[in-house]
Order: structure tokens, then C-alpha cells, then sequence
């Protein structure tokens, strides 16, 4: 077999083709990341010979478009996680850290190690869309927290304590009441320098002009409470184009997050799982779809165990002669995403109770033994994680009951690409 070791880098990549660790077949060499320089990648690689399997680290996104080229002409691809081969053939006391040595190294752990390696599958499309919506969700949503908090801290100046009399969700298009509200209300002076009558009347025809509930009661408890505000922060311009800039910076965000929520959403219903996942207690619109987005085929995991591994909430053990350490941290080095999706989830879980699911049935009991917070949620995750693979892999094998079979090299044509070959 030949070792292609591939070191990816942003816009190039260096590779090497070893057959063993002292027969170098190809030297390292440059090749961009550009449709001439995978169509000479391709040559070279079925130059040397239709027994090549090519390895990479999985970094990021800069190994993807290179793995994927390479798997639409039918050329096995092995993607691994780079902390493997951190640690490998570390036996020179000189440290040498360059692109060719790089790749030298990548090759000699293929060939050392390529029966445990997975053969790469590129994601389908929807599954690729949706993982790549769910991070520009998850950025919006961090922005979305910092505009809230920016707004919240703008308004404790001018109009304190405004955000607790308005209890209602953000609306399918992202806005909010209360960030409708300070737009108009901008500051404390804004309400208490009229009559109660004269700012009811304006609430009424405000809550009309922006489709909200009105309320009398609402109107006057405001309208009563303004009057005793202090208000750090004159009511002028500077003032109003503080507090209306950061609202409508808030608005716009939380449209975007609304809209990649949706489309989530619209995502994810293609997928064959998705009714399973749904029905998943505390899984709904927002959860499930990241949840899948995340965690992707459930088919590319060797059992349970890999994917809580993958979500980085398995406990590490520690033991050494006589030492037995009994709780021991998370390793976490999975998904952060998935981490954090799972922890939303589990405090859904209990705040709901359900009392008649097994998650929250372990969970609770976690808890009533005494474990600290963070222990019992992160058990929590694990459970759910070992039922969402145990439901899943269920439900997708009764639809294929023959599992795929993997294979290092195909006898069949390739797959065709947008990257043009010189087949002369």
C-alpha cells in the first residue's frame, strides 16, 4: 500500500507518498488548493499506483475540500483526529516542525496504523448545510446575548427596570416587546413627563401599530413605576441614539437567529431520522436539529462509546498502582457545540420533570445522591446520548437492514467532479 500523507494547511497542502518508512515513492511537494493543483494531485496519486490511500488530519475546514476531491474519483481517504498523532514518533530529542516533515510523519502513521483508521465519508449535503448552519447559529446567538446585555446595561442609565414588565417570547421573526418598546420609550422622562391618559392613549395606539396585547393595568403599572426612576443619564440626543442603536442592532440579530433557526428546522425535517429525534422528550424545534446537526450520521460511530467520546463527556480514568481515582473529569475533546446543546438540554429537562423518562429519572437520582452539578448534567448527557444512538441506529437499519460495506480501494469508475482530469 501506498501512504499518501497529506499536511493541509490554508490554500495548500504538502504531501508525501511513502510505501514504507524508509521507501519514499514521491518527496514532499506543494500543491494549492485550486482546480488545476487537485487535478495534478489526482495524477500523481494514480501514478504511483491504484493502492494508495490518502491521510490527513481532520482540521477544521481546510482539509475538506482537499478529502472530498479525492473521494468523488473513488481515491480512499483516511481523516483522523490530529491529538493521534500528536504524540507519535516523538522517539528523536530534535523537534523538527515544517509542512514536509509534517507529511512524512502523516504517511508513516498510515502505514503503521491504517487497519484501526476509518475510511472518510463525505458528509451529503443537507447533513454538510445543516452543520454548517448550526455554527452560524450558535455565533448569532453569542452576538445575541452580548447586544441584549450591551441594551440591557444602556438602559439601566436612562430607563431602569424597564425589561422586567414585558414576560413575552421573541416572536417568529425575532422581535421583542420590550426592545420594541425602548425604541419608542428611550428613556424614563419619555413616560412619567406626560399624564397617565396622555401615555395610555400612546401605549394603546403603540401595542395596535406593533400587533402587541394592550393592557390598561399594564400601562398605569408602568406609567407609576417611571415616576419614582432615577435616571443616571440626561434625556437628550446622544442619549436616544445610544439606546435606539443598540436596540436595533439587537432586533437584527435576533432576526438572524430566527431565520437559522427556521431554516434549521427545514433542514433537519429532510433527514431520515428526524420524526425519531422529534419525539425524544425535551427535543423540539431548536434542540433536535442541532442535536443532528452536530452528531451527524449516526452510522459513522463504532458503537455508543464513540459518540459520547465524540461529545467529550466521557470521564477519563486514573489509576496508577494503588491509586484508583473514582470521579474523574470529562475529557472534553469533542464538539463544544454538542456539549452545550446537550447542557441546554438537560436543564430543559429539569425544569420540565417528567417524571415517566428514564433521562430525567437518572438525572434526578444523580442528583438526590448528592453529586455536584456539573457531574449529574454531564451524566445526564451521557445517558441521552446512549439512547439517541441506540434509537437511531434502530430506526436506520430497519430502513437498511444491509450495512454499507466499506472498502480501501473500489473497482468502480469514479465519481464525477467539477475538477476536470486529463485522462491522456
Amino acid at each position: 500500500m501506498n501512504a499518501v500523507g497529506i499536511d493541509v494547511s490554508k490554500g495548500k497542502s504538502t504531501v508525501a507518498i511513502l510505501r514504507s518508512h524508509t521507501d519514499v515513492v514521491a518527496p514532499p511537494f506543494d500543491v494549492p488548493h485550486t482546480v488545476p493543483g487537485m487535478k495534478r494531485l489526482v495524477e500523481k496519486i494514480r501514478s504511483v499506483g491504484s493502492d494508495s490511500v490518502v491521510f490527513m488530519e481532520h482540521t477544521g475546514r481546510y482539509y475538506e475540500p482537499v478529502a472530498q476531491t479525492l473521494c468523488q474519483y473513488g481515491i480512499p481517504v483516511v481523516a483522523f483526529n490530529p491529538l493521534l498523532l500528536k504524540g507519535y514518533g516523538s522517539n528523536s530529542l530534535r523537534n523538527v516542525k515544517t509542512d514536509r516533515a509534517d507529511a512524512k510523519k502523516i504517511a508513516r502513521y498510515g502505514l503503521d496504523y491504517w487497519q484501526e483508521l476509518r475510511q472518510y465519508s463525505p458528509m451529503d449535503t443537507t447533513r454538510y448545510e445543516l452543520k454548517t448552519l448550526n455554527r452560524q447559529f450558535q455565533l448569532a446567538s453569542k452576538n445575541k446575548v452580548a447586544f441584549t446585555n450591551n441594551l440591557t446595561a444602556l438602559l439601566d442609565a436612562s430607563y431602569p427596570n424597564i425589561r422586567s414588565h414585558f414576560t413575552s417570547p421573541a416572536r417568529k421573526d425575532g422581535s421583542q416587546k420590550w426592545v420594541d418598546f425602548v425604541i419608542t420609550f428611550w428613556h424614563v422622562d419619555c413616560v412619567r413627563s406626560v399624564s397617565l391618559n396622555a401615555f395610555t392613549e400612546r401605549y394603546h395606539k403603540w401595542c395596535k401599530r406593533h400587533g402587541y396585547n394592550f393592557s390598561a393595568e399594564k400601562a398605569a403599572e408602568i406609567h407609576r413605576e417611571a415616576r419614582n426612576m432615577i435616571a443616571l443619564v440626561p434625556k437628550s440626543d446622544t442619549t436616544k441614539l445610544m439606546v435606539q442603536q443598540a436596540a436595533e442592532q439587537l432586533l437584527s440579530i435576533s432576526r438572524m437567529v430566527e431565520n437559522l433557526r427556521m431554516e434549521m428546522n427545514r433542514l433537519a425535517s429532510q433527514l431520515p431520522e428526524y420524526h425519531v429525534v422529534m419525539g425524544m422528550f425535551g427535543v423540539g424545534e431548536s434542540i433536535g436539529p442541532q442535536l443532528m446537526a452536530e452528531i451527524g450520521d449516526i452510522r459513522r460511530f463504532t458503537g455508543k462509546q464513540s459518540l459520547v467520546a465524540f461529545a467529550g463527556i466521557d470521564p477519563m480514568p486514573n489509576q496508577s498502582g494503588t491509586k484508583n481515582v473514582r470521579s474523574n473529569k470529562s475529557s472534553k475533546r469533542g464538539s463544544p457545540y454538542l456539549r452545550k446543546t446537550l447542557f441546554t438540554l438537560m436543564q430543559m429537562l429539569l425544569q420540565l420533570a417528567p417524571a415517566d423518562d428514564p433521562v430525567y429519572q437518572f438525572l434526578d437520582r444523580k442528583r438526590a445522591e448528592g453529586k455536584p452539578y456539573h457531574v449529574y448534567m454531564n451524566a445526564g448527557g451521557n445517558k441521552f446520548l446512549r439512547r439517541y444512538y441506540g434509537k437511531i441506529r434502530d430506526y436506520l437499519a430497519s430502513l437498511d437492514p444491509t450495512p454499507p460495506i466499506d472498502s480501501w480501494v473500489s473497482d468502480e469508475p469514479a465519481v464525477t467532479s467539477s475538477v476536470p482530469i486529463d485522462k491522456n
